[in-house]
């Protein structure tokens, strides 16, 4: 028996044997190995489909999500100024406030009172350096004269008054 374990035949029958079960295990493998790929293969397109399907209708609710956002946001601003604007509404309902508008705006005073204009020395310098604007085009002298009463700095207006 020793020597049919060393024998040509017995080692050439052990290494078909040893062949075939290597065969056998790597077909197996294979059929494995693509067998999982195909069920990789489907989920992956079933994965890659949902994305497709659902990515058009994702994008359109965020858009309208911060579309509901902004007009919210719109709203409450509309909503502020409407209160502000009934506020000014019941204020100007009041003759006191239209007098105190008048006398600060339109530099009204009652009978009795003197009414004073202080002219600002700042401002007077300021006129005497502009008197080149005769040699200018009257449009430039006008977009100028709009510009300065357009400003509301009280510093750099030249109307400004003292009301005691």
């Amino acid at each position: 028996m020793a020597r049919d374990r060393f024998s040509t035949a017995t080692r050439l029958r052990l290494l078909g044997e040893q062949t075939a079960a290597r065969v056998y295990r790597s077909q197996t493998r294979r059929q494995e190995r693509s067998r999982l790929t195909g069920r990789a293969a489907f989920l992956a397109l079933v994965v890659c489909s949902m994305v497709v399907a659902l990515a058009y209708p994702m994008r359109q609710w965020v858009s309208q999500q911060s579309e509901i956002a902004e007009q919210e946001r719109l709203a409450t601003e509309a909503a502020e100024r409407v209160e502000r604007l009934r506020d000014e509404k019941a204020r100007l309902q009041d003759d006191a406030y239209i007098r105190r508008l008048a006398r600060e705006h339109l530099h009204y005073v009652r009978p009795g009172e003197t009414g004073y204009t202080v002219i600002d020395p700042d401002a007077v310098r300021q006129r005497r350096s502009d008197q080149g604007a005769a040699d200018r085009p009257w449009y430039s002298n006008l977009w100028d004269g709009v510009d300065t009463a357009d400003r509301t700095d009280p510093a750099t207006r030249t109307d400004r008054t003292d009301r005691k």
